[in-house]
């Protein structure tokens, strides 16, 4: 996926590298990049341009290949928790299944703040006689699922305004609010419960 996106981030600097101008459409969909070479008039900017379209179409195909192959051995591992991961606002199949293989047992995490802090989505604060001296332990935990949350939560919010509200009243205290309330649904979520809504999810 890295170098995927290295790809069509070398596609659009290239283009701004020329003073070209926008091309106008998104090259991750296949649909989209069709033209997109010649919108290049240098023939050795032209060439490199086919060659990272190239490698994109090869990349798209491999990984179809193994998301359907991880997907099937998800269903096959846990298709209860991995359907009620995706019942989380924000949390699709690739998020589902990042978080899923991540976190492997759920009961090892007593509470859920113990979960959180797995997450690396709380900092832990440097104390000594009773005072307060900076955070630390930025580096403690899983840095992949501080990943998966942070995806989910902007997905939370793109079109959901009861979920901005609800992120705006914890922003004013909490940092990192947003992101926490996705890892703390998901934590419950991989227990045996029915899916709930999203009004439900944040209380509103």
């Amino acid at each position: 996926m890295r170098k995927r996106a290295e790809l069509l981030a070398h596609i659009q600097n290239t283009n701004s590298q020329y003073n070209l101008p926008e091309i106008g459409k998104k090259e991750a969909y296949k649909a989209n990049r069709e033209g997109v070479a010649e919108h290049f008039p240098e023939p050795s900017v032209r060439k490199t341009i086919e060659v990272d379209l190239a490698l994109i179409d090869h990349d798209d195909q491999l990984l179809s290949e193994l998301e359907l192959y991880i997907t099937r051995t998800a269903k096959g591992h846990d298709v209860q928790t991995f359907s009620r991961l995706q019942s989380v606002p924000g949390i699709g199949k690739i998020l589902a299944l990042v978080i899923l293989y991540e976190i492997q047992d759920i009961t090892r995490f007593p509470r859920v703040q113990d979960f959180v802090s797995y997450c690396r989505l709380v900092k832990c604060a440097k104390e000594s006689a009773g005072k307060r001296h900076g955070l630390s332990g930025k580096k403690i935990g899983n840095p992949q699922l501080k990943w998966a949350f942070s995806e989910a939560a902007v997905l939370f919010l793109r079109q959901n305004q009861p979920g901005k509200e609800y992120f705006a009243k914890l922003a004013t205290v909490f940092e990192l609010g947003c992101i926490a309330f996705g890892s703390h649904a998901s934590y419950y979520r991989q227990f045996p419960v029915v899916p709930i809504g999203t009004q439900n999810s944040i209380g509103v």
